[in-house]
């Protein structure tokens, strides 16, 4: 504890230096820490590779592009974002002149994930880079090879007065949250985004929750089922299904229930292999982070008829693609799933798959397929969710213009571009007064004749 605080007091000796920092330096820091994950990236692949078997192809798409975007986007927007916004003045304040100004919240504190364990470190820490911060972040403790290569590369390009990972198991986590930071950034499950933000309560410290929750599936009868199969297939169980806007579960309407699920059979083969062995020995499909989370979506499948009857395996954390149909009373649908398990309900009326998503959290993703306007329309208006998708899935995680984040219990705020540069800055307001102002004829004495004209001019403009 007595080198976390020693860590933080620096830091916040050293903030007012790095936030009144330029334009120019700041995207020189973004430039050198680019530099140094394209020098390494082989390695970092490597690192997420070790830790739960994830496919180089897709830390490539999900981890290591996603960091390089988001910092070409910064580097390219980044004069644009810190340069002081006019805004109009009314009347009454002629005189004078309004703009909206943007200082770094100062040292800021980001603790990531295990699920995608490069980007979700990265993205936020460039964001917060940008805006100016100090930063301490840490990486969990169930990825140790990438926590490692992530800590050699911010090492290697910050002193830790200003940036610093801190490995350790989840205590470090927990002494962390008793320091008095000036904002909190965690990603992870709702029940440990509510002891975040319940610490963070202690020092009035604002924070940015990313959680996660059950993100439905819908399904229309008017629809390319086919190609729906193939992008929900994708999205499904890409990270091995361990992914925050992974689909979580499927309504399709019963008259098409059945080619559903052949379709949706052969996909699975098509992507991982015809034979349980194809598929065990497939190099394209990663692993459960560990044995705890491996036992508990076992326990959540060993009672339900698996549509492919594949054998899992506790010693490689090995659970294959899992599909079964389900019901709405059905105990998996109680919580997130976080895995390669897919449920799949039919639905006859529309509104009551409406009801029934009203009626429990507000999710993270909400996923539509159809080729009816009026179709997607009617949910849209009729659900809340952090994000949705129309016709694709997690897809919109992509795009650096569009926020990112949950609502309700699926998260608090957002990041991503602009809006991640928003999140760790204080949005100031600034008057600036010139010599002449109106609102002098508004002192006392009230009884004077310009002020008695004063108030008869203000409500002209009630």
């Amino acid at each position: 504890m007595d080198d976390l605080n020693l860590l933080f007091n620096n830091q916040l000796l050293n903030r007012w230096t790095v936030s009144s920092s330029q334009v120019n330096i700041r995207i020189d820091k973004l430039k050198k820490l680019k530099s140094e994950i394209l020098r390494r990236r082989e390695e970092i692949k490597l690192a997420i590779f070790n830790d739960f078997k994830k496919p180089y192809a897709e830390s490539e798409l999900t981890e290591i592009h996603p960091v390089l975007d988001e910092i070409n986007f910064a580097i390219k927007n980044l004069k644009k974002w810190m340069k002081p916004k006019r805004v109009s003045t009314p009347i009454t304040l002629i005189g004078s002149r309004s703009l909206l100004t943007y200082e770094a919240k100062g040292v800021v504190l980001i603790l990531a994930p295990w699920n995608y364990p490069f980007s979700l470190l990265m993205n936020p820490m460039i964001a917060a880079i940008a805006s100016g911060n100090c930063v301490m972040a840490r990486p969990s403790e169930k990825t140790p090879n990438t926590s490692l290569i992530l800590k050699e590369i911010i090492d290697s390009q910050f002193h830790p007065n200003e940036v610093v990972v801190v490995l350790g198991e989840i205590e470090v986590a927990e002494k962390l949250l008793e320091l008095p930071f000036d904002h909190i950034f965690f990603t992870g499950s709702t029940s440990i985004g509510k002891k975040v933000m319940a610490a963070a309560a202690k020092n009035l410290t604002s924070v940015t929750l990313e959680l996660g929750g059950k993100s439905p599936v819908i399904i229309d009868h008017d629809v390319d089922l086919e190609l729906t199969v193939s992008r929900l297939a994708w999205g499904k169980f890409i990270n091995c299904g361990q992914t925050c806007v992974a689909p979580d579960y499927v309504y399709i309407p019963e008259n098409l229930k059945t080619q559903f699920l052949s379709l949706l059979t052969k996909q699975i083969k098509k992507n991982y292999g015809e034979t349980s062995l194809d598929r065990l020995k497939n190099t394209d499909f990663a692993r459960i982070i560990d044995s705890g989370s491996f036992k508990r979506l076992n326990e959540m499948i060993k009672s339900e008829n698996n549509l492919i009857t594949d054998i899992s395996f506790a010693d490689q954390n090995y659970l294959p693609p899992t599909v079964f149909e389900a019901t709405q009373d059905s105990p998996i649908m109680k919580e997130e799933i976080f895995g390669p398990i897919l449920p799949v309900l039919t639905y006859q009326n529309i509104n009551e798959v409406i009801e029934t998503i009203r009626k429990g959290p507000k999710p993270l993703a909400l996923y539509i397929f159809s080729k009816r306007k009026s179709f997607i329309k009617n949910i849209l208006a009729k659900t809340t969710s952090g994000g949705a998708v129309v016709n694709h899935v997690v897809l919109h995680l992509a795009n650096p213009n569009l926020p990112f984040g949950g609502v309700g219990t699926s998260g608090l705020g957002s990041y991503h571009g602009h809006f991640g540069f928003k999140t760790f800055s204080h949005e100031k307001s600034l008057l600036i007064q010139g010599r002449w102002s109106l609102i002098g004829y508004y002192f006392p004495p009230y009884t004077s004749v310009l002020s008695k004209i004063a108030f008869r001019l203000l409500r002209l403009f009630e």
